[in-house]
């Protein structure tokens, strides 16, 4: 059984500051024995990933984590251990990821024409060639400029005053692609939704009923902003509807303060216990 398990991170190829190698280097310097990089609408950093990996290194798994939203909400949906040479993932991650380009672009004309922010071409075009630009880098800008202190101050101030007409990736879409692709798709943080947010425990069983009719597999069990009660109320549900348990820091290097194998209060022996499906599974996959 490996000793620390980490299966939600992101680096330079959305919005994390490590780069694969880096994030490789980091996850050996911590002890993790098994890890997966699942970096927004997107996967080309665990291509570059696997450039990196020797005999010896921890077990790397191939992940991504789609934004989602439907009428009832907005969700991420993790996916794990699919096939990189999927042409269901490559034409879904490469729709989206022109759509982030459209939206990067949308937002930045908004803050200059509503807000008046001023934000130079040489800003634009640096947003725009990032990998997956989105949110964290516009803020990024913004700081820079003397807009806001830090990056999430920037985006509550700012950034997230535009209001998003794109389409949006339904969670339908998600699961059907991850599953297509050979991989294992697993509703994250769902106490928090897609992030900001704080649901009841009605509200969150409710989203796990609904996703697993989709074909949700797991659920993040473990997490690193959980507290004892989150954790403990995905593992009952978890085992309520037959679901795998997933253990995850959301580690976004320098953009968050989450460490690498950061997955919130639980004890080392049952932990290992739970994930240990989970583990076997994805340890005979491909990816």
């Amino acid at each position: 059984m490996f000793e620390k398990i980490d299966l939600h991170m992101h680096s330079t190829f959305s919005d994390g500051t490590d780069t694969p190698e880096i994030l490789l280097n980091n996850v050996k310097s911590m002890g993790v024995g098994m890890f997966a990089l699942t970096d927004h609408d997107a996967y080309a950093g665990c291509i570059e990933m696997r450039k990196y990996l020797k005999d010896g290194d921890p077990l790397f798994i191939n992940g991504v984590e789609f934004s989602t939203e439907d009428e009832k909400g907005k969700y991420h949906v993790v996916g794990l251990g699919f096939d990189l040479d999927s042409k269901y993932m490559k034409e879904m991650t490469e729709t989206f990821h022109q759509i982030r380009v459209s939206k990067a672009r949308n937002r930045i004309n908004f803050l200059r024409s509503e807000l008046g922010l001023k934000i130079t071409e040489e800003d634009e075009k640096w947003i725009l060639s990032q990998n997956n630009p989105g949110k964290p880098h516009i803020g990024r800008v913004l700081v820079d400029n003397g807009y806001a202190l830090n990056i999430s101050d920037a985006i509550q101030q700012y950034v997230i005053r535009y209001k998003e007409v794109e389409r949006k990736m339904t969670p339908e879409e998600a699961i059907d692609t991850i599953l297509r692709s050979g991989g294992i798709p697993v509703l994250a943080h769902v106490p928090f939704g897609d992030g900001g947010q704080d649901l009841t425990d009605e509200e969150v069983e409710n989203r796990v009923v609904r996703f697993k009719k989709l074909g949700l597999l797991g659920v993040e069990g473990f997490y690193s902003d959980y507290s004892k009660h989150d954790s403990e109320l995905m593992l009952s549900l978890a085992s309520k509807y037959s679901l795998y348990v997933s253990a995850a820091s959301d580690y976004h290097g320098k953009n968050k303060k989450i460490g690498i194998g950061e997955v919130g209060p639980y004890d080392t022996e049952k932990q290992h216990y739970l994930l240990e499906p989970l583990i076997n599974e994805l340890a005979g996959r491909k990816g």
